[in-house]
């Protein structure tokens, strides 16, 4: 399974509980005298563990809502008294009840219609990191690839540290060609050819606009010269021609995304 598709799943899953929580929590018989006891033993039973690792994730992609996230299970600390804005799951847990009035003796709120509201507060926060998710994982998948290309770049170097120019130019070229395309994946460019080179990403890239005429004209020249190492019929490249693909190529891999 690709990192894209475990993580997602994973974070699916977690929203899916978190909602299947709520439903066996809410959709209640108020007529039922032991469906609070029920409710309390199924929040207890599941949502430590849920609550432990929706933390996580909000830590890790939506860090600036973590605050609000474990506010609606502990509150902030602040409070001066325990009323209908101020108490959380955390209360219900323990078992902390609202006050009563004084004539009738009826609480003054419901306590578990309150849990309900704060977890679902909770799963919908949890659930908005949906977009921010996605946007992460591109991030993940990027610095995956940028250090295979900064390995595969070393080994070009490598070679024509030792005067191998043409074998150096292929394997800068391939670099170039792997991130043009990721970079037309990115971009939602589709590329209808079947084994699409270097000119080919190029040319779709400038017509969707994601390069500008400079760009594109460099990215043609790394091409030339790619091609100039790639087919022994031609001239052989020079060591300067090869330095400016491979410094060329990782710019490139380092700036256009």
């Amino acid at each position: 399974m690709n990192i894209n598709g475990k993580y997602k799943k994973e974070f699916i899953s977690l929203v899916s509980h978190g909602s299947e929580m709520y439903t066996e929590l809410c959709d209640r018989d108020e007529r039922d005298e032991n469906s609070e006891i029920n409710s309390k033993y199924i929040l207890e039973r599941d949502y430590q563990r849920w609550y432990t690792e929706a933390c996580l994730v909000m830590k890790q992609l939506l860090p600036d809502r973590l605050e609000e996230f474990e506010q609606f299970y502990k509150g902030d600390g602040r409070r001066k008294e325990i009323d209908i804005s101020t108490y959380n799951i955390k209360d219900w847990l323990q078992g902390l009840q609202p006050s009563t009035n004084r004539a009738t003796g009826v609480p003054l709120f419901n306590s578990l219609t309150i849990v309900c509201l704060r977890l679902n507060n909770q799963i919908r926060i949890l659930a908005s990191v949906a977009v921010k998710f996605e946007s992460k994982l591109t991030d993940i998948q990027q610095l995956v690839r940028a250090d295979l290309f900064d390995s595969e770049l070393d080994t070009a170097k490598e070679l024509l540290k030792h005067c191998f120019l043409r074998p150096a130019g292929v394997v800068a070229g391939v670099v170039l060609e792997k991130h043009l395309a990721q970079v037309a994946d990115s971009n939602n460019c589709k590329m209808r050819k079947k084994k699409p080179a270097i000119n080919d990403f190029n040319q779709l890239l400038k017509k969707n606009d994601v390069l500008d005429v400079p760009k594109w004209r460099q990215i043609q020249r790394f091409a030339d010269i790619r091609n100039l190492c790639g087919h022994g019929t031609e001239r052989e490249p020079t060591q300067e021609e090869v330095e400016e693909l491979i410094s060329g190529v990782d710019k490139i891999t380092k700036t256009l995304f």
